[in-house]
């Protein structure tokens, strides 16, 4: 069973900004699509994905790492829909097969390519049309490409359509390496100059530079804040309850996924969040935050309680979007509807049923 639940206003901040929400839920494989309904009331819409993670979207498409493929999803959706109506239909157009390379954070480039992060190989990577990826920047403490999550090389933060920043659990050469050093290890590397600007981390994870600030989450430690790149400092901006991973920012808000760490997992025990957490007198919780950047203060949130979904991967907002939909494979819709271009516009037809 699974219960998901929207602070009183989340929904009314979601319509004055005028966006949605795509999460990414790792384990459950589900791509959560969350917008706002015609009576004020939370929407959630959910499809099955193998192992669901990096996301990157924006109103008109989205790409999504899952198990060993990476999927560019299209609005098929044109014109303003009746308000009862979806107004985005997301639909799996192209997906590359990569093989289980462990991608982590996505993001598009200036010529509009997907660019991604390889745990597994500790690289940035693109697409290849004929092999499984193409690296294209490894730490150079990485002494070769191998299968071995060394490192834990994870998020990556982009400036003027180019990999800027890339946040790793440890600088370890070895096989697995960065369990050894999860309390303190974490580091920040300008990819431009090959320099890491911060350590003494706790596996950080998705780096986010916005205007010239660059954010990121501590989240072995509990925190959202931001590097000073010159002097290399982490500034503490809110605790996070909950092993956070995924961050979106708009305007003066953050949005941090939450997860429950897992039981049966070594790397997430005896971490400073769980000492963080027990002197607050609260339990981890799966779900998502609204950071008011300016105070650090909780605006709204999103909680997900069962024993369906209890970890998050990827968070991002999606501009200029009322209520998402999206197709996936369980179902025969995906065969049973076809857009194609004709005269000025895009036709449609559906097979009913």
């Amino acid at each position: 069973m699974l219960s998901i639940l929207g602070s009183r206003n989340l929904t009314a901040w979601l319509t004055q900004h005028h966006i949605s929400l795509a999460i990414s839920t790792y384990q459950a494989g589900k791509l959560l699509l969350v917008g706002t309904k015609p009576d004020g009331g939370l929407a959630i819409f959910e499809r099955t994905f193998n192992r669901c993670m990096g996301l990157w979207g924006n109103s008109q498409t989205i790409w999504m790492s899952t198990r060993y493929q990476l999927w560019r999803l299209e609005n098929m959706r044109t014109g303003q829909p009746p308000a009862s109506e979806f107004d985005r239909l997301f639909v799996p157009q192209v997906g590359y097969t990569t093989g289980d390379i462990d991608i982590h954070d996505v993001a598009v480039d200036g010529d509009g390519n997907p660019i991604f992060i390889s745990t597994l190989f500790n690289c940035i990577a693109t697409i290849s049309q004929r092999r499984s990826f193409t690296p294209l920047w490894r730490p150079s403490f990485i002494s070769k490409l191998a299968a071995e999550d060394r490192c834990h090389l994870n998020g990556m933060a982009m400036q003027d359509g180019r990999p800027r920043y890339v946040t790793a659990c440890s600088r370890s050469d070895v096989i697995d390496g960065w369990r050894d050093r999860r309390h303190d290890g974490g580091v920040v590397i300008d990819v431009q100059s090959d320099q890491i600007i911060a350590d003494g981390l706790s596996m950080p994870h998705s780096p986010r530079l916005v205007q010239n600030r660059l954010w990121l989450l501590d989240s072995g430690n509990g925190f959202l804040g931001f590097v000073d790149v010159k002097s290399g400092t982490f500034e503490r901006v809110a605790f996070c309850p909950g092993y956070a991973r995924g961050l979106a920012i708009i305007g003066d808000y953050a949005v941090v996924g939450l997860s429950k760490p897992r039981d049966d997992e070594q790397s997430f025990r005896g971490l400073n969040l769980d000492r963080e957490l027990a002197s607050r007198d609260a339990a981890p919780r799966c779900g998502v935050q609204v950071i008011d950047l300016r105070s650090g203060n909780v605006v709204h949130w999103i909680r997900m309680e069962g024993d369906v979904i209890g970890e998050l991967y990827d968070v991002v907002v999606l501009p200029e979007t009322r209520r998402p939909k999206a197709l996936g494979f369980k179902t025969d819709e995906i065969e049973r509807n076809v857009w194609f271009d004709e005269g000025d516009g895009v036709q449609s037809w559906s097979a009913g049923g």
